[in-house]
């Protein structure tokens, strides 16, 4: 829930809802009415330019680095986006292989001609993005998505919109970079031992098979001791093998609550858009401070 609060959120201070508020004065045709609507805008605007302004800025204050030489921590990545071998997404409307994509279903009302939200939804499943210098694994959870493919049509009295991620796009994500390493895992050899041969013991059966060399149905101390030497044989070809693989890149939201970006805009057209928002913003906050006193005189 908090990761559509805040995706809506991040819609709402770039979507003008200022200008809602001033459409539902003008309608009420009330001097107290679009009071209490300019009264409401200016501390929105206020809240919506400073949210636009510390979006710009952290897109502007973080450069860009590459994946093999990023450091831990809060980066900015620009690669192209690929499918996970295996994790094809589909989406939902029309089946398009995609990396990521969020959609919605209306129905018109006839009566008051107006479209209704029958069903909604978006795309969780984790991407790659390939920047040349490596690969880092992406997960959407908790991003303001910000993607400008938008898809709509009409039939049967329903309309369909989708936004969409394309494979091989290129993609911009700001976001937390954590590397896991074969060098991160506990290297308690003991303790790993212990766990496989309670495991083992959990079924006796294949236990016997294994190691119940003189067929008697039990396992005596030598054979146990043959199986302890086992357990540990296997540990230690697991643990080459996850120091042998390559390290895993991920970018995730930060957990200080700092922005978690994805899109398909460059940096500098993103930096560009917010601060169009953020001169809209306070225009609209000084404007409905002037009307204040105006619209006050008129309710008088």
């Amino acid at each position: 829930m908090s990761f559509s609060l805040r995706r809506e959120y991040g819609r709402l201070i770039t979507s003008g809802s200022q200008l809602l508020l001033l459409v539902i004065g003008f309608q009420v045709d009330s001097p107290l009415g679009m009071f209490i609507c300019l009264a409401l805008m200016a501390p929105i605007s206020l809240l919506a330019w400073s949210s636009a302004y510390r979006r710009a800025r952290a897109i502007d204050d973080t450069p860009t680095s590459k994946i093999a030489s990023a450091a831990q921590g809060y980066v900015e990545l620009i690669g192209n986006g690929q499918p996970l071998a295996g994790l094809p997404v589909l989406s939902p409307l029309n089946h398009l292989p995609c990396l990521w994509y969020r959609y919605t279903i209306e129905r018109r009302d006839h009566r008051n001609n107006k479209w209704v939200t029958e069903s909604q939804g978006e795309s969780t499943a984790s991407f790659s993005l390939d920047d040349g210098s490596g690969e880092c694994l992406v997960d959407p959870a908790g991003a303001e998505m910000l993607i400008t493919k938008k898809e709509s049509w009409t039939k049967d009295n329903r309309r369909y919109t989708q936004w969409l991620l394309i494979v091989r796009q290129e993609i911009y994500v700001l976001g937390n970079f954590v590397t896991h390493s074969g060098l991160d895992v506990d290297l308690n050899v003991d303790e790993e031992v212990k766990q496989l041969l309670a495991e083992w013991k959990s079924r006796p059966a294949e236990l016997l098979r294994r190691f119940d060399l003189d067929r008697n149905g039990e396992i005596d101390l030598r054979e146990w001791e043959l199986a302890r030497e086992q357990a540990i044989r296997e540990v230690r070809e697991r643990r080459r093998d996850v120091l042998a693989a390559p390290d895993l890149h991920v970018m995730q939201q930060p957990d200080n609550g700092r922005l978690y970006l994805i899109s398909d805009l460059n940096p500098s057209r993103l930096s560009r858009r917010y601060r169009l928002w953020t001169w809209f913003h306070i225009a609209v906050f000084f404007a409905a401070l002037i009307a204040l006193p105006v619209t006050w005189a008129r309710i008088g």
